[in-house]
């Protein structure tokens, strides 16, 4: 800091007191310089004998500058989110308050569902039950529904089809050649023994949509006999449904089903004329509709439906025809169901539903009216646990009522099952049962109530060779019969038992080698009807 001292034209007593002063002044500013060093000069607060490679500098506050601390104004053109010159940490806003609208579009965006995320559905079992009246030749291993896949990935089993790619369907084609014995084709006590062929086309189709879904199956047969069965067995087998999903919403869907079998009565049957050159066939198809909806764990639906039932005349051996137009009727019905998801996978539901038959003639060939109404109310749980168990069982009670009061109300406790368990990696158990009550010709008798349940095991010895073992039991009730057995008036019942096994060799994916053998029995307390059947099978089984 530059000193100056001002000196005057004065006595020499005056000037030494001038110089004295301007000592004292310049040793008290060259204390101040010391005291207060430039606050712009960089300090280093390290030895300056030895410094590191970096130092530290200080910033200046205005305080030691000496000049008066602002109280920090507001940057001038500021905004709320910008740059702010003044360097001053802005204090933080509190949020403000949502609406319900927002908080509820808020808990939507952190749990998204997607428009096209399928509800589950009750309609529709993960296992396909086996159908009434099926044909004998069907064996080999235990059957699941083609599962969805994405695009490029196969199933994890080596040896099932990998299907056929069509658009966004994917076909499953299948055909079977099977030959074999019967002991008892005819089903009547000391019937002859024949031979046996069949052919059997199958085809499974599943739809790969993100939303919607259409499903379907048709299988079909022709057994042939050997010439010198009589009355002539071979007949024809087809049993197709179809089955459909419109997602109107991620909750709300509309079922659609569709369905048909051609096939005859059993050889033997107390429904069938005398003297028959063949086995007459019936079909009986129909279709559903309905809707259902979904409110968070409980799925409810209804739906109608509609069957017609048509049998063809009958040929018999002297070369005429006898009618049986008596046996065609009309089915209306609507069936209710609510379920409750339990647990993932598990769902337990009760179900309802009634029905009306309207036959073609007002009375059958005997004179009576058969036109009736019908109720039935099960409760059951399906389950959906992949890996492990699917399917569903459930138990009821039914109940049908004819017009001719001649006719018994028939009323009996149901039970229908088509459950598959996985048990392990080597052994799977399929369990079948059904439970219906149909039509009948005979005098007195109001219907029949036809319920069977089946066990089915299989075990892998390798992974392509499955062997099988099968147990059955079905009891056939003729209400309101009055045949006379052992002196007493009581309605017929027929009970049937069937035992087997089977081994299937899966040379590919495409070809299966299958052999089968099994006994049923019919034991009746009606005499004369008693038989026993041995029938063997042996074929191959084509696929894609």
């Amino acid at each position: 800091m530059a000193r100056f001292c001002l000196i005057s034209p004065v006595t020499p007593r005056g000037a030494r007191l001038l110089l004295a002063v301007c000592v004292l002044l310049g040793s008290a500013a060259a204390e101040a310089q010391v005291a207060a060093p430039d606050p712009w000069t960089p300090r280093v607060t390290t030895d300056p004998r030895n410094p590191p490679r970096f130092q530290k500098f200080t910033r200046p506050t205005l305080a030691q500058l000496g000049a008066p601390v602002p109280l920090a104004p507001p940057a001038s053109g500021a905004g709320d989110t910008g740059f702010d010159s003044t360097n001053v940490r802005k204090a933080k806003s509190k949020p403000k308050p949502k609406s319900r609208a927002a908080s509820a579009r808020g808990q939507a965006a952190a749990l998204p569902v997607s428009p096209y995320q399928k509800p589950a559905t009750n309609e529709g079992s993960a296992a396909f039950a086996a159908a009434p009246d099926s044909p004998p030749v069907e064996f080999g291993p235990i059957r699941r529904p083609p599962k969805k896949r994405k695009a490029h990935t196969e199933p994890d089993d080596p040896y099932a089809p990998l299907g056929v790619k069509v658009g966004s369907f994917l076909f499953y084609p299948a055909i079977e050649l099977i030959g074999g014995h019967d002991s008892d084709p005819s089903h009547n006590p000391g019937g002859a023994d024949a031979w046996l062929y069949t052919i059997a086309p199958e085809a499974q189709v599943q739809s790969n949509w993100a939303r919607h879904e259409l499903k379907g199956e048709l299988r079909g047969s022709y057994t042939g006999y050997s010439p010198d069965s009589e009355p002539a067995l071979s007949r024809p087998y087809l049993n197709g449904k179809a089955d459909g999903r419109i997602d109107v919403t991620n909750l709300t869907r509309i079922n659609l089903g569709t369905r048909v079998l051609v096939s005859t009565d059993n050889p033997n049957s107390p429904n069938l004329q005398a003297g028959l050159a063949r086995l007459p066939i019936y079909i009986t198809y129909g279709g559903s509709a309905g809707i259902g909806q979904k409110f968070n764990r409980v799925d409810l639906s209804i739906k109608g439906d509609a069957q017609r039932t048509a049998y063809q005349d009958s040929q018999l051996t002297d070369g005429t025809t006898a009618s049986n137009a008596d046996r065609n009727y009309n089915q209306y019905g609507v069936i209710a169901r609510g379920g409750y998801e339990l647990m993932p996978g598990v769902t337990p539901f009760a179900e309802a539903g009634i029905n009306t038959r309207k036959h073609d003639l007002e009375a059958d060939i005997n004179g009576y009216e058969r036109n009736s109404n019908g109720i039935a109310a099960r409760v059951g749980s399906s389950f959906k646990l992949p890996g492990t168990l699917t399917g569903e069982i459930s138990i009821g009670y039914a109940q049908r009522s004819y017009e001719d009061p001649r006719l018994e109300k028939l009323s009996a406790p149901i039970g229908d099952a088509s459950l598959i368990w996985t048990a392990d990696a080597l052994n799977t158990v399929k369990l079948s049962a059904k439970s219906s009550i149909e039509e009948s010709t005979i005098a007195g008798v109001s219907g029949v109530l036809y319920r069977d349940v089946s066990l089915q095991a299989d075990h892998a010895f390798r992974r392509w060779l499955i062997g099988t073992a099968k147990v059955g039991f079905g009891l056939n009730s003729y209400v309101g019969s009055a045949d006379d057995v052992a002196g007493t008036a009581a309605g017929r019942v027929d009970k049937l038992f069937s035992a087997g096994v089977g081994l299937t060799y899966k040379l590919n994916r495409s070809v299966q080698i299958k052999g089968d053998f099994h006994q049923d029995w019919l034991r009746s307390n009606v005499s004369g009807v008693d038989y026993t059947a041995s029938i063997f099978l042996f074929g191959l089984r084509f696929q894609e």
